[in-house]
């Protein structure tokens, strides 16, 4: 799997697998454990969860499938914003790690900004860090002055990605925050990548996935997948879903399949809210 340096040194893969709505439905628990570790058989070591996600259920799941291959994970959760003071952070990151069953996190990231000031929980994700129950720590749906405000603070240098809404029709990070990021070589996390597989049958990519003898989401993910400092978190429940989107990583878009999405699928042409689910 091909990865991307992060600010600290350390090594993120660019494709993993996301839990948005895991957790949830006991019904669905072994299909969701199923397509985690096919995953991990595949390749896909980077693993996305929160304790938001079927408040601590998908951090579960997380934990059965990866069972026995803790070292084979790169393992992301997030916590809640009314988590965010010194000890809320510190206090979240144990439950965590309990309901993981590990006793680290690769990355930990705050799922978006609250009332907490940001200089109280940049101080307690460096004690989680100085701790060693957490190897890196960055942040969730900020925009281009959160990021500036986070940087400004102490501690705010060590954030090493910011995990944000982006894909072939949500490009408003383009504007701004993108280049922003890119200029300190700090990785974009791509959340729904495939906007919840809203590329199914999109003509504005049959052609293309024709060409390559794919599907309209694969090269809706072979896009991002072909950016620079990008890492996407697909979510997949079901076997076919997974091999599809590792699939993905296996084409080889051409200049002007790129310069085509871009007709499709127009860059900004000025500034934009912050997209978020």
């Amino acid at each position: 799997m091909k990865t991307l340096q992060l600010p600290s040194g350390r090594n993120i893969p660019i494709l993993g697998q996301g839990t948005w709505r895991m957790g949830e439905k006991a019904s669905q628990k072994q299909a969701e454990i199923d397509a985690l570790q096919l995953g991990l058989d595949l390749g896909m070591s980077l693993i996305d969860t929160a304790e938001m996600y079927g408040e601590g259920g998908a951090e579960k799941i997380v934990a059965e499938a990866i069972s026995g291959r803790r070292e084979e994970v790169y393992l992301v959760s997030k916590f809640y914003p009314d988590n965010a003071s010194y000890q809320g952070v510190i206090q979240a990151g144990d439950r965590s790690l309990s309901r993981l069953k590990t006793d680290y996190l690769d990355l930990y990231l705050l799922h978006w900004r609250g009332s907490v000031p940001l200089s109280e929980t940049l101080a307690g994700l460096q004690q989680l860090k100085q701790a060693g129950k957490i190897l890196d720590y960055g942040v969730s749906n900020f925009d281009t002055e959160d990021m500036e405000e986070a940087e400004s603070l102490s501690g705010g240098q060590e954030i090493v990605t910011n995990q944000v809404l982006y894909n072939l029709l949500r490009r408003g990070i383009e504007w701004d925050l993108l280049p922003w990021c890119r200029q300190r070589q700090i990785p974009i996390m791509a959340y729904s990548p495939i906007e919840q597989r809203a590329f199914v049958n999109n003509p504005q990519l049959g052609d293309l996935a024709a060409k390559h003898k794919a599907t309209s989401t694969q090269i809706a993910l072979s896009w991002l997948l072909h950016q620079q400092g990008i890492i996407s978190i697909p979510k997949a429940t079901n076997r076919d879903h997974v091999q599809e989107n590792r699939a993905a990583l296996e084409i080889k878009l051409t200049r002007e399949d790129l310069q085509e999405l871009d007709r499709a699928f127009k860059p900004p042409s000025r500034k934009m809210s912050l997209a978020m689910r």
